[in-house]
């Protein structure tokens, strides 16, 4: 053996023996002095009956082990009181130990604890130094009764029977902050009667835990509210809502909770309760992170109840019988940022009993939704606690159903897309509320809104907007393609709709005047058709008249049909009509106005300006009023019932009805009419104005032949005192060109034999003098070819509607026919004489009143001749006038 080699050998003898020695010596010391030393140089006393430690391996073996805090009021350090029946600890940190008073440890056994720890005083956090921490890797609790008390001696977390195995276990007060007190790896637990108190709110109670395989039970799991919500409200004025859970059962697989993490897998909750109180207090906005993540893999919530109820104690939301089912839930910083704050894969959620509350009560028999479809039974919506200014709804439905493309949060904003949606059987009533103009409104959370095709079926619908109800019976509609989006800029959002089709039988309207009904309507984006209409009147012409402040029309009419064929968009922001051919068949209308209530002083522009103020391009190429009868009375305070206009068989044919908003189109309007004017002549017209022409310049000209003067006696008997006796108009014709402020044209009218009576104001008895007078200034023939005479400066009163114009200008050329081109001269005349006879008529009078009530001798013989030569001037003769 070479000499080296020796020497190395007896060297390492020599510390081999040197060791051997030195584990020995330091053995028996740790035997007889440990409890001293941890006494001297930690905080703690410790006790014990038997103690074997194996140096090499830093095993350590301890029985009868009492523990007490050196000081149980030092709030820094980790208080321990107690005792352990058997203690074993593998792999001992001897050095940290001594040189750095730290108790750590790969492996801990605790059979038959019953110990009381007060968590130590959070750590400074402006140092990020730790306050004696006791570290173990791995420990492992049998039938241990553990309490653990915050550095305030409140109870934080206590329990019985404790069997526990947990990997890498980390339990310090800067977890307790961050909601997770514990943290480990893996784990195998035990226990009863748990409590956990995370703060001064809520205390966490549970009557028993066992796992098995790594599946956890927990049996009757409460979160309880230490405050009344009364006090809540009182002690936490910023805190927004106060809970309250209860699970009679629970099972879980795989809880892992780690740092900021908790996760776990195949969670069942059976019967649980969950109660939410509402403060009314909007939670203030943080810009902290939250340093937190929950990841769950297939959660089941079954038979589960849940409550929300508002401030004042009402409920809010309600559900009996909930199932939900979810795969893959995930909260994290991302999702925390979205609408929903939950990301899942996958999820199945029924309820029965479902109630919301608000202004409006909604209940549901029973609602299932799934990521791709949903059904919704028996829903019932109706009015809750009223709103100022908010709408209502007391409606029923007996189903409603959809199917799901996609539906998900992106940056906060909406993206969904439904394949369909089904609503039937819809019945009630639907009130507005007061549209409230928003200034600069948003998109709100709508990305985009999608849906290919949605159906309402067998629905009898009231819309009730101001006290007048819209009512839909019988209603079924489809629209295909709705979709809803943010408009170009930002402000509000834009409707489109690619095709939608109505029907509705018997359809009402009703305003404060009128009701509007008909047998049957149909709609969709190229065709409308109403059978049936009706515009009845709700009043008697007296109420109307006693009702409206100033002049206006009360309508009665009939249609039988209307057709409109073309295209029009009216949900869009591009809103636009395009008829090709509307058709009106046989209407029966009746315009009734009364001249007693006051003159409207509103200005009435001509309709060139009222289709130029329409905001959307309109077209219609052509409107058809076909086998129609219109009727048009009129009475004023002199009157002695209405006069009346009676146009039968009415024909009207409109071309281009246009608004002038669709560039390059032509905006002439041509109005042809053809009817039987007082069911007795022929009368045609022709009526065009430019729409585009701001001068709402307009020509008007017409035809009628053959009218037997009688024919016009019912409109002008009752307020003129006036009727034909004889005669015929043969032919009038019109030529009228006018504006705004006025016409002018030609107007000719051939006639024969033309006499009239005047009346007095009961339109019965004949007024013989005013009737020669009258007729003495008529021409009763026209002639074989009579001149046109000219309309000239009609002005209008822009007060007054168009046809008042029109009626003024025909006027003029009666006058100028029947009279004399000196229309004003002759007037003159004619109230001369009128005026005469009335003097007369008076004077005679006052002779009867004198003669019977004074019963005198006649006058001297001078009185009445200067009477006798007062009627001679008058008459040009002697013969006493009548008295009528």
């Amino acid at each position: 053996m070479k000499k080296w080699v020796k020497k190395l050998l007896i060297s390492l003898g020599i510390l081999l023996l040197i060791l051997l020695a030195a584990n020995f010596g330091l053995n028996i010391w740790l035997k007889t002095q440990l409890p001293d030393y941890i006494k001297k140089n930690t905080d703690y006393k410790v006790s014990y009956k038997t103690l074997d430690v194996d140096l090499g391996s830093g095993n350590i073996f301890a029985a009868g082990i009492t523990v007490n805090s050196k000081d149980p009021q030092n709030i820094n350090v980790i208080g321990l009181q107690g005792t352990i029946d058997t203690l074993k600890i593998s792999r001992f940190g001897i050095y940290d130990a001594i040189f750095n008073k730290r108790i750590s440890s790969s492996d801990l056994l605790l059979a038959n604890p019953n110990l009381n720890i007060s968590l130590a005083k959070p750590r400074d956090r402006k140092t990020g130094k730790k306050k004696n921490p006791v570290l173990f890797e791995n420990i492992r609790i049998h039938r241990g009764t553990i309490n653990i008390f915050k550095h305030t001696k409140q109870k934080f977390l206590s329990v019985q029977e404790l069997d526990l195995f947990v990997e890498n276990l980390q339990m310090t007060e800067e977890s307790v902050e961050d909601r997770l007190p514990i943290v480990f790896d893996r784990y195998d637990i035990k226990g009863k009667s748990f409590f956990f108190r995370p703060d001064n709110v809520y205390a966490i109670t549970i009557n028993t835990i066992t796992t098995s395989d790594g599946q956890m039970s927990v049996g009757n799991f409460r979160l309880t509210p230490l405050l009344s919500f009364d006090q809540f409200k009182r002690f936490y004025p910023q805190k927004s809502k106060l809970f309250e859970f209860s699970i009679p059962k629970m099972d879980f697989k795989d809880i892992v909770l780690a740092k900021n993490k908790i996760s776990l897998t195949n969670a069942d909750f059976q019967n649980p309760v969950f109660k939410v109180y509402n403060a009314g207090v909007k939670p203030k906005k943080t810009d902290k992170k939250l340093n937190f993540e929950l990841n769950l893999e297939n959660i089941k919530f079954n038979n589960a109840a849940v409550l929300v109820t508002q401030p004042n104690g009402s409920r809010l939301i309600s559900a009996n019988t909930l199932n939900l089912k979810i795969n893959q839930l995930k909260f994290d910083k991302v999702t925390a940022e979205e609408v929903i704050p939950v990301g899942y894969k996958d999820f199945q959620f029924s309820a029965r009993d479902i109630h919301y509350s608000n202004h409006q009560d909604f209940m549901a028999e029973s609602i299932a939704v799934n990521p791709k479809s949903g059904e919704i039974r028996n829903v019932t919506v109706s009015p809750g606690a009223p709103e100022s200014g908010k709408g209502s709804m007391d409606l029923k439905t007996g189903h409603i159903a959809f199917n799901i493309n996609k539906l998900e949060f992106f940056k906060k904003k909406l993206n969904l897309d439904l394949k369909d949606v089904l609503v039937e059987n819809v019945s009630g009533t639907i009130k507005a509320g007061v549209n409230k103009p928003k200034k600069n409104p948003g998109p709100g959370l709508i990305n985009s809104v999608i849906v290919r095709k949605m159906s309402l079926k067998n629905s009898n619908i009231i819309y009730d907007k101001g006290k007048q109800p819209l009512a839909f019976h019988d209603l079924n509609a489809t629209v295909n393609t709705l979709e809803i989006g943010p408009n170009s800029n930002n402000q509000g959002l834009s409707f489109k709709v690619k095709d939608y089709f109505l029907t509705t039988r018997n359809f009402a309207y009703r305003t404060p005047f009128y009701n509007l009904s008909a047998g049957l309507l149909k709609l969709n984006k190229n065709k409308i058709q109403v059978n049936n209409f009706v515009m009845k009147p709700l009043v008697s012409r007296a109420q109307f008249i006693k009702m409206i402040p100033v002049e206006r029309d009360l309508y009665d009419i009939k249609v039988s049909q209307i057709n409109a064929d073309g295209t029009w968009d009216l949900f869009s922001n591009n809103k636009s009509i395009h008829a090709s051919h509307v058709t009106v068949l046989a209407a029966d209308a009746n315009i009734f106005r009364s001249k007693i209530p006051n003159d409207d002083p509103k200005v009435k522009p001509l309709y060139s300006k009222l289709l130029r103020s329409i905001k959307i391009p309109m077209t219609v190429n052509n409107l058809d009023l076909k086998n129609s009868v219109l009727v048009y009375e009129e009475d004023t305070p002199e009157s002695a019932g209405p006069g009346k206009l009676t146009f039968g068989n009415f024909n009207m044919n409109v071309k281009n009805l246009n608004s002038a908003k669709a560039k390059g189109k032509s905006t002439k309007v041509d109005i042809k009419i053809n009817c039987s004017f007082m069911n007795q002549a022929p009368l045609s017209v022709n009526w065009s104005f430019d729409v585009a022409d701001h001068n709402d310049n307009f020509a008007i000209s017409g035809k009628t032949a053959n009218l037997p003067a009688s024919g016009i006696n019912p409109f002008i008997r009752p307020y003129l005192h006036v009727t034909a006796t004889a005669g015929t108009i043969q032919e009038m014709l019109f030529n009228f060109k006018g504006n705004p402020a006025g016409l002018h044209g030609t107007f000719n009218l051939k006639h024969k034999d033309l006499k009239i009576a005047v009346l007095n104001k009961n339109n019965h008895e004949k007024k013989g003098v005013l009737t020669a007078v009258a007729n003495l200034f008529i021409r009763s023939d026209s002639g074989k070819f009579p001149e046109a005479v000219a309309v000239e400066n009609v002005e209008r009163d822009p007060t007054k509607s168009f046809f008042n114009l029109f009626w003024k200008g025909i006027e003029q050329g009666l006058k100028k026919t029947l009279i004399g081109k000196n229309v004003e001269k002759t007037e003159k005349t004619v109230k001369k004489a009128v005026s005469s006879v009335k003097e007369v008529k008076q004077t005679v009078k006052e002779i009867k009143q004198d003669i019977k009530s004074k019963k005198q001798e006649p006058k001297p013989e001078e009185e009445k001749k200067e009477k006798k030569g007062f009627l001679k001037n008058v008459f040009g003769k002697k013969e006493k006038p009548e008295t009528e």
